[in-house]
């Protein structure tokens, strides 16, 4: 059942109000019964504008931090890089609330007989049913958020003529400087001055059987036969006179009939949505319980896990489409002016994490707002690298916002100083390509991956034979030293050395495939690929997070960055390297041990990492408890407080369940739980450009088709205890039936 439904209204609270979204627009529907609330976003609606951050004392100061570090002197170090390196302001811009739209609809209903709303996720469709029991009218709002138009759309009908009533108005907690309404439309502004964003958000009302007219800073109709209601915003990130695209935007939504926008928005949509489906098998009979009822069952049935997982690519359609900015930590639903962590774009792992499911279960064209935010920062990141470090290419620490800023954010000595986001967010560069096996795309891209290695080339340092990273944390732990001292910034941690393997890896590839003819620059990126640390197993068979077996001062902690080299990167597979795959192992257990996976997305990344030692069962149990303690009722997940990743997170272990493509081969079931012994997946893509339609049962594929989406591709295919070689042009099947 592809759909989320509730026999109640959200009751005002927003952890239970559902979401629609086209990418730039988003709204939290609450599906009250006489006041209909819609919480509203536009993608670029942040606080401020641009700034320069960069502390000038940082390159001053950057040898005698190393120095300080290299002599285990870390307290000092610490609190030379609080003042020397933090950026000046210490704060990027923060994310926010549109505001607020309100539907009275003027007592139509006085007393609710029945009840039910409802989103069709195969539809992007939200509606909402009450019948009145005093005149046994059934009403009916039906919304969506139209892509190609950019208008949040709300149809008002009734099964009796003209019953329909509403006036609708935008308000805001505060900031709003202008208000005003004309005949048949109300408008709402904002501005800012200097380089700050500001916005004008309207609101057209189109009635049939009925008058529309405005008052105050209402649009209403009265006892017509349907009501249409447009939404729409525009600011200045993207548009000179905000105020002229709303009315333009609004005036060709109203001139297109309701059904034809409705069929085009499910025909948008649906190139998307359509592109991949989960069906595993359960109890039909369960789909009469509302989705509050479903999640709050002492067991997750597997007809709730095809929703979450046909809900996840929703979320992640809804928020990032070509052309928008990328789904930021709440993807694009904010309620706040001041969210937690700013709703910005946390790149030590949260915002890598919502791009995870896209290229795997068919929405690599949603990667593309990522690939654009990740130009504009390299731009910023050269002026960061050079000015902070007196580096060539760029940097970018663990925080970006919508003007790309690369500086430091906060005062946070556990994360703030963290150099790898820009190379992490590379290797998803290369990712795309193998999935696509695009090569425009790569040689678009390439200028990037080689200004991120060129950056480290120049900050990379020498140290027992090794090039290490300086300074350097593990996000966001703490270690103990042997004599008892805590710290956080060290040099050569685990995941920057798993993160700069592949950077470097990545790279030379790329280098072949687009003609590098700088020589030089060639041979200096595989003379350091050859001299980085490698993985190092410690005394109780886990995997060090640190260059040295430091002492846990969080033994439970959130991140498990070491491993990152197991997920998302393939360094580490239980058949190519066994031994650091047990270390591994060990690895989890003693963070699950220690109270690891209590947030949202942290437990995601456990599920995704259980998979990829194909564990099935543990990887089950532990998507089980992400729905039972860190799932809201209208499934968003929750950190708390409600954060996205996890919901990203969940549904690309669940591909990573069913498949498995790297380092050449690929592996179907690779890590199926008891629970899971019959079902279908199709339209699951694998690297190398081959998309993958199979059944199973009892644990056994009893049916596939592999088909080449690239010009050339090859793997080598595992399923039911047996190899199988493809090499396979363009639009030619591997068919396969028990």
């Amino acid at each position: 059942m592809s759909r989320l439904f509730y026999k109640k209204p959200a009751g005002w609270d927003w952890e239970r109000a559902l979401p629609i979204g086209n990418g730039r627009l988003g709204a939290m529907i609450f599906g009250e019964e006489a006041m209909e609330h819609y919480q509203l976003n536009e993608e670029s609606v942040w606080s401020g504008g641009p700034l320069s951050r960069v502390n000038p004392d940082a390159r001053i100061n950057l040898d005698k931090v190393r120095e300080l570090i290299f002599a285990g002197k870390i307290p000092e170090a610490e609190r030379l890089m609080k003042y020397a390196f933090t950026g000046t302001p210490q704060s990027e811009r923060v994310y926010q609330t549109l505001g607020d739209m309100y539907l009275d609809l003027l007592d139509s209903v006085t007393e609710v007989a029945e009840y039910e709303r409802e989103l069709d996720l195969a539809t992007a469709i939200h509606r909402v049913k009450v019948k009145d029991r005093k005149t046994g009218i059934t009403y009916t709002r039906e919304c969506f958020a139209a892509a190609e138009e950019n208008v949040i759309v709300t149809r008002l009908t009734a099964d009796h003529p003209g019953s329909v009533c509403a006036a609708a108005t935008i308000s805001r907690q505060s900031f709003l400087d202008h208000s005003w309404h004309e005949k048949d439309a109300a408008f709402f502004e904002v501005k800012q001055g200097g380089e700050g964003i500001g916005f004008c958000a309207g609101v057209k009302v189109v009635a049939e059987g009925a008058k529309v007219y405005s008052i105050g800073e209402h649009v209403a109709a009265e006892h017509a036969d349907a009501i249409t209601v447009y939404i729409t915003a525009a600011t200045t990130f993207r548009e000179e006179n905000p105020e002229e695209a709303v009315r333009q935007c609004l005036d060709r939504a109203a001139q297109t009939t309701y059904e034809t926008m409705r069929t085009r928005h499910i025909a948008e949509y649906k190139k998307y949505f359509d592109t991949c489906r989960l069906t595993l098998s359960y109890d039909k009979e369960l789909d009469t319980l509302s989705t509050e009822e479903r999640l709050k069952r002492e067991t997750v049935d597997n007809g709730l896990l095809n929703t979450y997982f046909d809900f996840g690519r929703y979320l992640l359609i809804s928020s990032s489409r070509p052309g928008s900015l990328p789904a930021n930590l709440q993807g694009i639903w904010n309620d706040s002016m001041c969210p937690p962590w700013g709703s910005k774009y946390t790149v030590n792992i949260n915002t890598q994490m919502n791009y995870w499911p896209a290229e795997t279960l068919g929405l690599s064209e949603c990667h593309e707002p990522l690939f654009d935010l990740l130009e504009r920062a390299a731009k910023n990141g050269e002026k960061t690298a050079e000015q902070m470090y007196g580096c060539g290419g760029f940097v970018i620490h663990h925080n970006l916002d919508i003007w790309a800023d690369t500086a430091p954010q906060d005062m946070y000595i556990p994360a703030t100083y963290w150099v790898m986001g820009g190379a992490w967010l590379c290797t998803h560069i290369w990712e795309h390509y193998l999935f696509t096996q695009d090569k425009m795309f790569l040689t678009r891209m390439y200028p990037v991956m080689k200004n991120a290695v060129a950056f480290f080339m120049d900050f990379l340092v020498e140290h027992d034979g090794y090039y290490v990273t300086c300074p350097s944390v593990s996000p966001e732990n703490t270690y103990i030293l042997p004599d008892g001292t805590r710290g956080c910034n060290s040099y050569g941690v685990s995941m920057d050395n798993e993160i700069l393997r592949d950077l470097f890896e990545q790279f030379l590839q790329a280098a072949k495939l687009t003609g590098e003819r700088d020589a030089m620059f060639v041979s200096r990126a595989e003379e350091i690929l050859s001299k980085l640390p490698p993985l190092c197993i410690g005394s109780q068979g886990q995997l060090l997070e640190w260059i040295e077996e430091y002492g846990e001062a969080e033994p439970g902690h959130r991140h498990i960055s070491h491993l990152y080299a197991l997920y998302p990167s393939s360094q580490i597979t239980v058949d190519g390297t066994p031994e650091l795959a047990e270390a591994a192992e060990v690895t989890l257990q003693r963070r699950l041990s220690g109270g690891g996976g209590h947030t949202g997305w942290s437990r995601a990344w456990i599920i995704n990492l259980y998979a990829r030692l194909w564990k099935g069962d543990k990887a089950y149990e532990n998507l089980t408890a992400l729905l039972k303690k860190s799932t809201l009722e209208n499934l968003f997940d929750y950190h708390p407080p409600f954060q996205i990743d996890g919901n990203f997170g969940a549904i690309a272990a669940m591909g990573e369940m069913l498949i498995q493509s790297n380092n050449g081969r690929t592996v179907l079931l690779p890590a199926l739980p008891r629970e899971w012994q019959e079902g279908r997946i199709s339209g699951i893509r694998g690297r190398g450009g081959i998309c993958y339609d199979f059944s199973w049962r009892q644990a056994k594929v009893i049916s596939l088709t592999a088909t080449a989406t690239a010009e050339q591709v090859e793997t080598v295919l595992l399923f039911n205890g047996k190899e199988h070689r493809l090499r396979l042009k363009k639009g030619e099947c591997f068919v396969w039936k028990k």
